[in-house]
């Protein structure tokens, strides 16, 4: 399938429509004396909507500013309120802005009484910044009564934040300190935590703990170690540079990449890691566990669900009640069990610094209940096989010829067969047990093509599952095997990207444009530039076997965390324009910066179906 980006948006028309836009400010500011009205220092209690009949809420703000320093910490305890952190802009003299809004669905004099009396209490101290907010004193008086509260706070770049808010989501942008963050029952979102050479400075405590009761945990980066409770949400994590403990209830747990150590649980969803650099254990009632490119050691165990494992350069065990075990790449000793299904491994230990031939580093074992086991080895690979099969015939166990195994089987009829094998003088035992599978053994390069269909469909599998998370996908090399690891992998971070100084009216515009639709727009061939990952979308066999072609055309916006929207339909079939937009939702792009900020960017996308 062919497709091309179609160039929709003319500098020219921008121009004009801008404008457009900046008459019609000017012609209504001054009839409008709240367009251009600062927020108060002082707090200040502003009741709107006050004893309004048929009012559905009653409400209030309080704000204010505090002085503060660099480096301190925002302490914020609310028995009740959803809470938003951002950052004060970089230059800015070190405070702390706060708006509270309040509302309640109680009627005239009963509102009115209800929210002047709402308790807020603000300082400011050696350490930083403290906030509290208990409930209403009055709120047991009006059972019926229900009240809403959102917190929105400003600090400094480099403010360590500590939340704890009886119920209510929890939201921040990126956090240049440790944050600590509890809600006893919404979800906890956040950017960036912590700053290059954090991590020492935190002395053993972690960057970043994240506690929730039920509700669901994303972060993006931490730099340093994190630490994360949900009791049933799920844990999505990015870029993790320390030691990483994530619990769950029973949800997802999810992250891009450990430099640390991992302790992963849930009591039943599935656990998915793209990169490890140092010891893994995961552990998963019933899930799938999913893993990339892990350059230390793995403990896994589920009690159902498969084990996928890509590479692993140090020792391994994996264990499921009844899933099938796939290991693409094992350098170290291998401990795999499952009661009933399939085991699929290939074993390729590092080869020594000089010549002879390879070794495992200590006795390995697979064990499966009544499922197969497949197992690939170098030919250099020094090993004494064992191989074991409890009801089966001779035929029950295969091998290469070159392996020269010895077999004993049952006189007459099904039982025990035991075959075994001295590979190159012999070393470390390698067992292969199954009840009633059959075992193969071939060497490493009889199927180099499956190793590098499996290899790509468990990055497939990883990339979709990271996607699906908010989460940018990982890109391994296409053989994953032996090589020069990080020790200690940095989050991507993509900088700000230098503008062209020649073109200021370019840049006038874009300026203006954010200012007035918080967004930009930019010419496909530019928007193609912008993108990190784009998968062809699938051409729908239903739409090829109706011989249904031709173009589609939509409208779409990369917002500033990534991700992509399809704005509007412009042309296309509705079975073609289908497989268009879910091709599109899996799509990534850089953010645009304007004026030193991020910004939404708008643009077109066509694409060409034609039948082969």
């Amino acid at each position: 399938m062919n497709w091309n980006f179609h160039r929709k948006v003319s500098f020219r028309a921008r121009y004009a429509a801008l404008l457009w836009a900046l008459a019609g400010v000017f012609f209504v500011a001054p009839f409008s004396p709240a367009a251009f009205v600062f927020g108060a220092k002082e707090p200040a209690a502003l009741p709107e909507k006050l004893g309004e009949p048929g009012a559905p809420r009653t409400s209030i703000f309080r704000s204010g500013v505090l002085e503060t320093k660099e480096g301190l910490t925002l302490r914020l305890t609310a028995d009740l309120g959803s809470v938003n952190i951002t950052q004060i802009d970089a230059g800015s003299p070190p405070v702390v802005r706060y708006t509270v809004h309040v509302e309640t669905d109680a009627r005239g004099g009963a509102a009115a009484q209800l929210l002047n009396n709402y308790s807020l209490k603000t300082g400011t101290s050696a350490s930083g910044v403290e906030i509290a907010s208990p409930l209403f004193p009055q709120a047991a008086h009006y059972a019926n009564a229900q009240f809403w509260v959102q917190f929105e706070i400003a600090v400094p770049r480099n403010y360590n934040v500590e939340v704890n808010t009886g119920a209510g989501d929890i939201t921040t942008a990126d956090i240049g300190g440790t944050a600590l963050l509890k809600t006893q029952g919404g979800n906890i979102i956040a950017g960036r935590i912590g700053r290059p050479g954090f991590r020492e400075i935190s002395r053993g405590r972690p960057v970043a703990r994240l506690d929730t009761e039920g509700g669901h945990i994303k972060v993006l980066d931490v730099l340093g170690d994190l630490t994360a409770f949900t009791a049933g949400g799920h844990i999505n994590a990015g870029n993790i540079t320390g030691d990483a403990s994530l619990h769950s209830g029973g949800g997802h747990i999810r992250a891009r990449q450990i430099g640390g150590r991992a302790d992963l649980e849930t009591a039943g969803g599935n656990i998915a890691v793209g990169q490890a650099a140092s010891f893994v254990s995961v552990h998963t009632g019933g899930g799938q566990i999913d893993f990339g490119d892990v350059r230390g050691s793995v403990r896994a165990q589920t009690g159902g669900g498969g084990i996928h494992v890509m590479y692993v350069s140090g020792p391994m065990e994996v264990e499921s009640n009844g899933g099938s075990i796939c290991l693409t790449g094992a350098s170290g000793a291998v401990q795999a069990a499952t009661s009933g299904g399939s085991i699929t491994a290939w074993i390729n230990p590092n080869a020594p610094p000089g010549k002879g031939p390879v070794r495992l580093e200590a006795s390995s074992q697979l064990t499966s209940g009544t499922g197969d086991i497949i197992v690939y080895l170098p030919r250099d690979l020094a090993v004494n096989i064992d191989a074991l099969v409890a009801n089966g015939t001779e035929q029950f166990i295969e091998a290469d010829s070159a392996l020269h195994l010895t077999m004993q089987g049952p006189p007459n009829g099904i039982g025990p067969v035991h075959a075994v094998a001295s590979l190159n003088g012999g070393g470390a035992p390698l067992k292969l047990r199954t009840t009633g599978g059959k075992i193969r053994l071939q060497f490493l390069d009889a199927q180099v093509a499956l190793r590098e269909s499996l290899l790509r469909e468990q990055e497939d599998r990883l990339n979709k599952r990271l996607v699906e998370a908010g989460l940018a996908p990982v890109s391994f090399l296409s053989s994953v095997g032996p090589g020069p690891a990080n020790a200690n992998p940095q989050p991507q971070v993509q900088p700000e990207p230098q503008k062209n100084s020649t073109d200021w009216l370019e840049d006038w515009i874009n300026d203006l444009e954010r200012r007035f639709r918080g967004s930009i727009n930019e010419d496909p061939d530019d928007f193609l530039k912008r993108l990190t990952y784009h998968p062809y979308p699938t051409y729908p066999s239903l739409a090829q076997r109706a011989g249904i072609h031709g173009f589609v055309l939509l409208q779409v916006k990369a917002t500033k965390d990534g991700h992509l929207e399809v704005l509007r339909v412009l042309q296309g079939e509705p079975v073609l324009v289908d497989a268009a937009i879910d091709a599109v939702k899996r799509w990534r792009a850089k953010p645009a910066w304007v004026k030193g900020k991020q910004c939404e960017v708008t643009s077109t996308v066509k694409f060409d179906f034609q039948l082969p």
